[in-house]
């Protein structure tokens, strides 16, 4: 089991076929486990930190990777700590509130399934979009973001996003979205960015 920071009774089944899951609550009555969500566990010592909230919130709703709100956070573009890890997927939007805080999944078109990389979390990795990514994921979901004042309610560093965003990048992530609506707000944010 040391292979995963979260398993599954599936994963313990291809460690031991004969494994029973009536252990699971015997494990779990002793605190040697804590369940995460139905089916999914982890061991009741392990140290958590943001890289291996990350790599649970991969873990327990497949396929997804971290983006929104918590992925922008990361990468300090926005000020605030946020409640709860924010993620997108191709499944359908869903929330999980669970021992460790809150995980939420927003939907995003599979076409859209791109543009996230592989942080390293000890000796495994977790999915987490790049910045230009996560900007783009905030503004797709956020249609009602078009204007000025709606740019500006977002809280983006703009010493931050000049560092870490490449423009060139958001420029083909939209070209490869092909949606004039979406396109025209991201140039919206760009040129408010560009003088804010």
């Amino acid at each position: 089991m040391g292979a995963f920071t979260v398993f599954s009774l599936a994963d313990i089944r291809q460690a031991d076929p004969l494994f029973h899951r009536r252990r699971l609550n015997e494990w779990q009555d002793k605190g040697y486990l804590k369940k995460i969500i139905k089916g999914y566990y982890i061991f009741a010592d392990l140290s958590i930190d943001e890289n291996v909230l990350f790599e649970i919130a991969n873990r327990i709703y497949a396929p997804s990777y971290v983006s929104f709100e918590m992925a922008l956070a990361y990468y300090g573009m926005i000020p605030e700590s946020i409640y709860g890890v924010t993620s997108a997927s191709t499944r359908k939007t869903m929330r999980f509130q669970t021992p460790l805080g809150e995980f939420s999944y927003r939907t995003i078109r599979p076409k859209l399934y791109f543009g996230f990389d592989y942080v390293p979390v000890s000796g495994k990795y977790c999915k987490i979009a790049s910045p230009e990514k996560a900007l783009f994921d905030y503004i797709y979901i956020h249609d009602e973001l078009k204007g000025v004042d709606d740019f500006a309610q977002m809280r983006i560093n703009r010493k931050v996003f000049i560092k870490k965003v490449n423009r060139r990048k958001l420029a083909d992530y939209a070209a490869a979205y092909g949606k004039k609506s979406f396109n025209k707000r991201l140039t919206a944010f760009l040129e408010y960015i560009t003088h804010a």
